[in-house]
């Protein structure tokens, strides 16, 4: 989580929503990472967790992620969280949690839906008050 805030940081420097998020392998190893660039790309789909998983898919040579991890400084959004599905990462870490658009456990609980042929676990909340922080401070600057 300590890098993802720091990647929330600087996205935050370059007028992004302060979103982080790195994917670590079965031990540990951080083998991608991203922060949101919707604003720098002019892309609706740069979110901080995609990025980070299209660059652990990457790393991997492969789209699967099982038994990955995917950490982010704030509970994911309905197309991040189908995006974890699709990539098959195991377990889901996030920070803050998003009351609003939230979709692993706030508002939707798309992660864990059995609906679905693929569920992550979910742990939410870590370091949550960090992560709150930067998203509030960003946005009180905009106002």
């Amino acid at each position: 989580m300590t890098r993802a805030l720091v990647l929330a940081a600087h996205a935050a420097a370059q007028g992004e929503v302060p979103v982080g998020a790195v994917v670590t392998d079965a031990a540990g190893n951080v083998i991608g990472e991203g922060k949101n660039l919707r604003e720098t790309t002019a892309d609706p789909t740069a979110h901080a967790e995609v990025i980070a998983l299209r660059a652990a898919a990457a790393s991997l040579g492969s789209w699967n992620l099982t038994g990955c991890t995917l950490v982010v400084t704030l509970e994911p959004c309905v197309m991040c969280a189908g995006s974890a599905l699709q990539s098959h990462v195991s377990r889901v870490v996030f920070g803050a949690w998003d009351e609003k658009a939230g979709a692993a456990g706030s508002v939707h609980d798309v992660l864990r839906d059995r609906r679905l042929p693929v569920r992550a676990e979910v742990v939410g909340g870590i370091r949550a008050d960090e992560a709150a922080e930067l998203l509030q401070k960003f946005f009180a600057a905009k106002r």
